[in-house]
């Protein structure tokens, strides 16, 4: 079957509601029991075959082109360098149709001052004001993971102004967009001072996209402190849910007192499978389920956001919370949620779960039709799918998944996952080893944005997005 362009972009809101309301349904009813069998391969044709870049940079399908809009280490329109390990991001509307706002993490540990903001040398520290800097290290330089904010024009192909907006915290690594037009940015680090910082890290801070400069940097401490990866909203009720990037990490949800306003405090709770207290998901050593099984949830609450101890894991799973194996990206759809275990399943390829929330979600009520956690996708073939990290929507329903392994004999992929839970390539990384991430779509859906890590690399890929084809294809 082909879809037209028109179908796809011209009727997206429809689309996503039909994808997504039948995601798991589908899934179910296709189930793909993992299979050991070397040369099987579970793909649809999507796009076609990659076509190998002469410049052996990025693979694509026929009639797709990218463009390197951002590398690290350029200048930036305020007069700072682009800092390095481009990571999670999100596309936002402007103000001008033809332009989008994306808001894009750093993933630089407390060590990298030569790949941040300020210059190899830093050179630059003086153009800082050191009150909008969330954290030193112990010598008093900034802290250089944090963000910056791209405008991009999608009608000229050209970007427009990039500059820095947070600094001072570190490892950022993914995040989530929030209904009201901000980037939720979380730290993959618990440093603590003593650990050559001098504050708490392991938080999330929030980045208004229409905003030009630094954010304000504080954190929400009342949504944990741990070492999260993501975090995604449900725009109806004003949950937060949130990844943890430990391979016995819990599913987090916080339930803000004003979902408006996440700095007005709230419950912190982990998910616990009602069938299963103290589930291990990830399908290894014992197999808990199969692709397309689901269970039904409750929520457990933890104590202590703050956790000195780095310890809100633990205090969940003592309370029966389920055990996730490197719970990466998360992303919402229409009316559910998805996420990446990246070395889930029992082959360790990665898992996708899917998650729908009770109506009630988040109230007294919940207990009476609960939430529920699908097995979504678990991979059995490394080319199919290997380590599934950040993920998106299309505004026509398909999933778009990063992949993160690094290795010498093994090339990372950006994944296609239709509607059926079927599977198809779409873009390698030519380059080197370097994971994709910051996956995301321009709001009209004509440019997908994606980074290159180790390069230093935002791309912004355009084609025809209306020619997928759902043909199975056997390898």
């Amino acid at each position: 079957m082909s879809l037209s362009r028109r179908t796809l972009i011209g009727s997206a809101a429809a689309a996503t509601s039909l994808a997504f309301a039948g995601l798991g349904s589908r899934a179910r009813a296709e189930r793909v029991v993992p299979n050991t069998d070397p040369g099987y391969v579970n793909e649809v044709a999507a796009y076609g075959p990659l076509v190998e870049d002469p410049n052996r940079l990025i693979n694509l399908p026929k009639g797709f082109t990218y463009k390197i809009v951002s590398r690290k280490g350029e200048m930036m329109d305020d007069g700072f360098f682009v800092p390095a390990k481009h990571d999670g991001m999100a596309a936002f509307a402007h103000t001008s149709p033809d332009k989008v706002v994306l808001v894009r993490n750093h993933e630089n540990g407390i060590k990298a001052r030569e790949a941040g903001p300020l210059g190899p040398k830093g050179e630059l520290i003086g153009k800082l004001d050191k009150a909008r800097v969330y954290d030193f290290d112990d010598s008093g330089f900034p802290l250089t993971g944090g963000t910056t904010t791209l405008i991009y024009n999608t009608r000229t192909q050209q970007l427009e102004q990039h500059f820095l907006s947070l600094i001072g915290t570190t490892t950022n690594c993914a995040g989530g967009s929030t209904p009201w037009g901000s980037w939720l940015t979380c730290e993959e680090n618990t440093a603590r001072p003593g650990m050559g910082v001098k504050k708490d890290h392991g938080y999330i801070f929030e980045v208004p996209s229409g905003y030009k400069g630094l954010a304000a940097p504080i954190p929400i401490k009342a949504m944990g402190r741990f070492k999260r990866e993501a975090a995604a909203i449900d725009p109806r009720s004003g949950v937060v849910y949130m990844t943890e990037d430990m391979g016995d990490g819990v599913l987090y949800r916080y339930l803000p007192n004003d979902k408006r306003y996440l700095h007005s405090g709230g419950r912190l709770q982990a998910l616990m499978i009602l069938d299963s207290p103290g589930a291990d998901t990830s399908n290894g050593p014992a197999v808990l389920w199969n692709q397309g099984d689901s269970f039904k949830v409750a929520w457990v609450d933890l104590v202590d956001p703050e956790s000195p101890d780095d310890s809100l894991r633990l205090q969940g799973r003592q309370k029966g919370a389920a055990i996730f194996a490197r719970g990466e990206g998360i992303h919402w759809g229409n009316g559910e949620l998805f996420f990446a275990c990246t070395s889930g399943g029992h082959k360790e390829y990665g898992q996708i779960m899917r998650y729908v929330p009770s109506p009630y979600e988040g109230t007294a009520d919940e207990k009476n039709q609960p939430g529920r956690l699908e097995l979504f996708i678990e991979s059995s073939d490394l080319r199919v799918m290997d380590y599934a990290d950040n993920l998106t929507t299309a505004p026509w329903g398909h999933l778009y998944v990063c992949e993160d392994r690094y290795s010498d004999v093994l090339v990372n992929h950006l994944r296609i996952v239709t509607p059926q839970g079927r599977v198809a390539t779409f873009a390698a990384n030519a380059s080197g080893g370097s994971e994709w991430a910051g996956v995301t779509f321009s709001p009209d859906g004509s440019t997908l944005f994606a980074n290159l890590q180790d390069q230093g690399w935002t791309v912004a890929i355009t084609g025809p997005w209306g020619a997928f084809s759902d043909l199975p294809v056997q390898g």
